[in-house]
């Protein structure tokens, strides 16, 4: 019953890297069609499969090297699958007149719901009613929910018109880094079962700190990122709170903490966004570490970096600062359990001790993997960062 799919004589390359796989176990493919794409030193390629069925099993994940004859993916045949189930169909007909009388007329109705094309809808205002899809299609899928049944709830995905009906358009190929992404936040978004917690820290001695600084001889002004400083407040939270420096092994029920503290950085580039990481966070002072965030963020920028920079991290921020948004959602960076988003500090008249005062307030976006960080523990994380990037914090560091 079951078909392997292998590598294919692709030239003189070994253990090529596989950066995208297309198929999931459940779909059910065609022959030719794309499977999984590999990328050599020269060129991108993408794999088809050799036979038509349904993928019983993908054997590889993305950032694996294979070679000509490697394993792929396990097929089902479509059409042995169809035959036994027919047989086991013919097995359970009854001998008797009765139950053969009763088999028919389930046939019969079958029948006559199908050619109606009934079937439960969801109306606006939450009642379930039997609609014939054939008087008014268009509308029921402009309006409603179809519930088909033994599936979830899902909002229909059919295209009932071309968008080019509408007026001009303009296809052109995804970016060779979003369409890398792709896979990676598919797998984050409906893997992960998400929390965020939104909240403000005060960074206004720290602010002063941080314009303060000049060079002890030359008495020049020293421009140090806001990143660097947030980068070494979550490294002493990462060390209090270890449940965010982890990665679940699901299959073996077991979690994996990280003793390294690796973060890792969103770059905006022209070819899309990159998120290396700053190795070793920890050991280095604010001064090294905002000339190290300078030479990655221009080596992602110019495509100079190395693959291997975008994995292994223990968590990520990402920043939006420079454009001027407040709170968000981001996305957990798959394996990692949490990710921080930072919006632009504002300054802004807050209450204290009956006065208002001005303060510059950063916003923190905290999202994480409620299957091993709970609400107290989140907020706990972010009361930590916030303490952190306090004025007490300013003044411990090492510059």
């Amino acid at each position: 019953m079951s078909i392997t799919v292998t590598v294919p004589d692709i030239g003189d390359f070994e253990k090529v890297e596989i950066i995208e796989i297309l198929v999931k176990s459940g779909d059910n493919i065609k022959k030719d069609e794309p499977i999984v794409t590999l990328e050599s030193d020269k060129s991108s390629v993408e794999v088809p499969s050799t036979h038509e069925g349904r993928v019983e099993k993908v054997n590889v994940k993305i950032g694996d090297k294979v070679s000509k004859g490697d394993l792929l993916i396990t097929l089902i045949n479509s059409e042995k699958t169809n035959d036994a189930e027919e047989k086991k169909v013919e097995k359970k007909i009854p001998i008797d007149t009765e139950n053969i009388i009763k088999e028919a007329e389930k046939v019969k109705e079958a029948e006559k719901v199908k050619e109606a094309e009934k079937v439960l809808v969801l109306d606006k205002k939450f009642e379930i009613k039997t609609k014939d899809t054939k008087e008014d299609k268009k509308k029921d899928k402009s309006e409603k929910i179809i519930i088909t049944q033994g599936k979830d709830i899902d909002q229909t995905e059919n295209q009932e018109y071309d968008h080019s009906e509408f007026g001009k358009i303009d296809i052109q190929p995804m970016p060779r880094i979003k369409k890398i992404a792709r896979p990676h936040l598919q797998e984050s978004w409906s893997k992960i079962p998400y929390a965020t917690q939104h909240d403000e820290a005060d960074i206004t001695e720290m602010e002063k700190f941080r314009e303060s600084l000049k060079d002890t001889y030359t008495g020049e002004k020293i421009k140090i990122a806001l990143l660097a400083f947030i980068m070494r407040a979550l490294v002493i939270a990462l060390k209090d709170y270890p449940n965010f420096n982890s990665s679940l092994d699901i299959e073996n029920n077991k979690v994996i903490y990280k003793k390294y503290f690796h973060i890792g950085i969103t770059v905006d580039t022209p070819h899309g966004l990159m998120v290396p990481k700053i190795r070793n966070v920890e050991k280095k002072n604010i001064t090294t570490l905002n000339k190290e965030l300078k030479v990655v963020s221009e080596a992602c920028r110019n495509l100079k970096v190395d693959k291997k920079e975008f994995y292994g991290g223990s968590m990520t921020i990402s920043s939006l600062s420079g454009i001027g948004e407040s709170f968000f959602t981001p996305i957990i960076n798959f394996p990692e359990v949490a990710i921080l988003g930072v919006g632009k500090a504002k300054t802004k008249q807050i209450c204290f001790d009956e006065k208002f005062q001005k303060k510059i307030i950063l916003p923190l976006s905290l999202s994480y993997d409620h299957r091993i960080i709970d609400g107290a523990e989140g907020a706990k994380f972010c009361k930590h960062l916030k303490d952190s990037l306090g004025k007490d914090f300013a003044y411990k560091l090492t510059i």
